[in-house]
């Protein structure tokens, strides 16, 4: 079963374990990996809501009514608004980020997934991020989901990680490899 995944592990991977075990008897995995998906970008995008989630000195139940205001903003609700609560009432708020990839691991592998890291310069359109998972797919023989990140520093193309795997067609690469072969040619 998804505990036996040595891809999740730790405190992290328990409590992901759980809400996932949790999250398929009720048959709401994708509605709860959305719910994650909408806080982990709520996260990315809010320096006070990161210094909340990772600062000791909050007291919990301070934590625990700033952490409710902000699920109730968003529509984060059930089982995934209840999962974060015991994640505060544990203080293991702090671990959140961990805790939602171990989700994302564990219900793509439940649905024969797997996930590739991509890097890319500027946002991709979503006909270019169908296209890169047709590639992908023909690569790997499974469906494929995307961890999307963008870098401007990789100045053009695209870093791709999948599993063991990377690919760098980035164009800072490309640059770094010809100004070597310069210097070591001169």
């Amino acid at each position: 079963m998804a505990a036996e995944d040595t891809s999740v592990s730790g405190v992290s991977g328990r409590y992901a374990t759980a809400l996932f075990e949790l999250a398929r008897d009720q048959k709401v995995v994708d509605e709860v990996k959305a719910d994650l998906d909408k806080f982990d970008a709520l996260l990315n995008e809010s320096a006070d809501l990161k210094r909340l989630v990772l600062s000791p000195v909050f007291a919990a139940d301070a934590q625990s009514r700033a952490l409710s205001a902000v699920l109730d903003k968003a529509g984060i609700a059930g089982i995934s608004a209840n999962f974060l609560k015991v994640l505060t009432a544990n203080r293991r708020l702090f671990a959140v980020s961990d805790v939602i990839r171990a989700y994302r691991a564990l219900v793509a592998k439940f649905k024969g997934e797997t996930t590739a890291d991509v890097t890319v310069a500027e946002a991709l359109s979503g006909k270019n991020l169908d296209a890169l998972k047709v590639a992908l797919k023909s690569v790997t023989g499974k469906d494929v989901a995307l961890n999307v990140k963008v870098d401007p520093s990789i100045i053009g193309g695209l870093v791709v990680k999948l599993g063991s795997r990377m690919v760098d067609g980035s164009l800072r690469t490309k640059l770094n490899s010809i100004k070597h072969a310069m210097k070591e040619a001169g």
